[in-house]
């Protein structure tokens, strides 16, 4: 099982949208895919065409099971899409009190990590839509993960934003004692302004190794498709966001072959 996290200490830059579109194209290939709202503002869900409002069970129950000291059964809290072999465990409204109700309460930041071996011969794939700030369930989504994805606007406050998120891996990283995989993705992005072609540029000198080199470009079809409660690939499958998804896709595939090649050496 596959585990990425989808994640940037900045709020509209695409990260809902990257993870039902990366996880809409993994299914159409066939494999078994699991995506986890642990956003408050539970965008996630409510793509897929569930309120938060009324969702009964979701990725809170987890905390709150841990906070309380008992098993919780994860598989319960999943719920079908209308997608064959794509699955959410949704956010529900009393996820924003996980923070409040956490305190200095200990091994808060792994229940997702342990919730997920619990669930190891499920799913092929499984990825987390991340809040957009700094906390507990932002730590639970790369403590968990095996691969990070930074979706980030082509301007010069995501770059600010994207400082505070390699902070904050590096954190990870010492706890997790190695390196987390993570890649730069720009999203959103517009070449005719010349803001985005200088952001662009700053990207790759400053963190080339760790950049796509392809972009998500603005796509009127993508507002539309997240309407229909549709991934890109069963919306508009032949859009310039859809196609840029499916290079993203490819690129990460190879990535993750490459990895396990040299972990296996």
């Amino acid at each position: 099982m596959q585990v990425w996290a989808v994640s940037n200490q900045k709020g509209g830059v695409g990260k809902t949208t990257t993870v039902a579109n990366l996880a809409g194209l993994l299914a159409q290939r066939g494999a078994t895919v699991l995506m986890i709202d642990l956003d408050p503002h539970a965008s996630l869900t409510g793509y897929f065409g569930f309120a938060p409002e009324t969702v009964e069970a979701g990725v809170y129950h987890l905390f709150r099971d841990a906070i309380a000291r008992r098993r919780p059964d994860p598989l319960a809290l999943i719920r079908p899409t209308d997608i064959r072999q794509l699955d959410l465990m949704p956010a529900v409204m009393a996820l924003a009190t996980v923070e409040r109700q956490a305190g200095a309460i200990e091994g808060l930041g792994l229940v997702i990590d342990q919730a997920l071996k619990q669930m190891h011969s499920h799913y092929d794939y499984v990825l987390i839509d991340s809040p957009p700030m700094l906390g507990v369930l932002m730590v639970n989504a790369l403590a968990a993960c095996d691969r990070l994805l930074i979706p980030l606007m082509a301007d010069f406050l995501s770059l600010r934003g994207l400082e505070r998120m390699l902070k904050t891996l590096a954190m990870i990283d010492r706890s997790r004692r190695q390196p987390l995989p993570y890649l730069i993705v720009p999203t959103l992005f517009d070449r005719r302004p010349r803001v985005c072609r200088d952001t662009l540029r700053v990207l790759t000198e400053r963190h080339g190794d760790h950049l796509w080199s392809g972009v998500i470009p603005m796509d009127t079809k993508v507002r539309e498709a997240s309407q229909a409660h549709r991934p890109l690939n069963r919306y508009a499958p032949h859009c310039r966001a859809a196609r840029a998804y499916a290079e993203l896709l490819e690129h990460l595939l190879a990535q993750t072959q490459q990895t396990s090649k040299a972990a296996s050496a």
